[in-house]
C-alpha cells in the first residue's frame, strides 16, 4: 500500500476491486450458463443478460482506476457497442433456431411468430392477410 494514500484513494480502490469480482462472476455465470443450460433460449440469455452487466462493471473498473477523464468516453463506447450488438445476434440466433426448427416449441405459451412465418413461406406479402 503506498503510504501517501488518502482515504479516497482506499475507497476508489474498494469500489474498483468490487467492480472487478462482481463483473468477473457476472462474466463467469454468462460461461457457465452457456455450456450448462438445456436448450438454446436459455443460453441466449445467459449469453447477453449477465455477459453486458460485467462487461459494464469491468470497463467502470478500469475508468476509476485510471482516475483521467479522458478514458470515460472511450470505454462508454465500447460499452455501448456491446449494449447495441449483444441483443441483435441473440435475436438473429433464436430467429435462425425458430425458423430451422431447433428451439423446443413446446416449451412456448404462446407462438407469436407462427402466422408471420407461414406467410412468408407462402409468399405472401406480411400486410396482405386475406
Amino acid at each position: 500500500m503506498n503510504p501517501d494514500a488518502t482515504g479516497l484513494d482506499f475507497v476508489i480502490d474498494a469500489v474498483t476491486a468490487l467492480f472487478l469480482v462482481v463483473g468477473a462472476l457476472m462474466s463467469l455465470g454468462a460461461a457457465i450458463g452457456l455450456l450448462r443450460f438445456p436448450d438454446l433460449m436459455s443460453r441466449m440469455h445467459a449469453a447477453t443478460k449477465p455477459q453486458v452487466l460485467g462487461l459494464f462493471l469491468m470497463l467502470a473498473a478500469i475508468g476509476l482506476q485510471m482516475r483521467t477523464w479522458w478514458v470515460w468516453p472511450v470505454l462508454l463506447v465500447a460499452w455501448i457497442f456491446q449494449l447495441l450488438t449483444a441483443p441483435v445476434s441473440a435475436h438473429m440466433v433464436g430467429r435462425s433456431a425458430y425458423r430451422t426448427k431447433h428451439g423446443h416449441r413446446e416449451m412456448l405459451t404462446k407462438d407469436e411468430l407462427e402466422a408471420v412465418v407461414q406467410r412468408a413461406a407462402a409468399g405472401q406479402e406480411p400486410g396482405n392477410q386475406r
